[in-house]
């Protein structure tokens, strides 16, 4: 069993910047997969960035060259940097990782508002 816990998100104007943080139980080398998804109100959740053992890293092309996905492996901590924020990016945000491809936990949720 793997517990995320976050933290980070809030209220930001337009072009602001925030860090949101998924603290692990688990090493983050047991993971196949970590991702960052969000889900506004209305919409569906989508995959925001994330990226797989020995592949590449994705990024929804909304949020590309903006938003960076990066780990901490010493503290077993997912990051996700979000630059240049907009109103858009408004929903709330969950960590996801994967062990062995098949069991999934996700983080808690975090909301982000961002004010035009």
């Amino acid at each position: 069993q793997v517990q995320l816990v976050q933290s980070g998100g809030g209220l930001v104007q337009a072009g602001g910047s925030l860090r949101l943080s998924c603290a692990a139980s688990g090493s983050i080398f047991s993971f196949s997969a970590v991702g960052w998804y969000r889900q506004a109100p209305g919409k569906q959740r989508e995959l925001v960035a994330g990226f797989t053992t020995g592949g590449s890293t994705n990024y929804a092309d909304s949020v590309k060259g903006r938003f960076t996905i990066s780990t901490d492996n010493k503290k077993n901590t997912v990051y996700l940097q979000m630059d240049s924020l907009k109103p858009e990016d408004t929903a709330v945000y969950h960590c996801k990782v994967v062990q062995n491809w098949s069991w999934e936990y996700w983080g808690q949720g975090t909301q982000v508002t961002v004010s035009s």
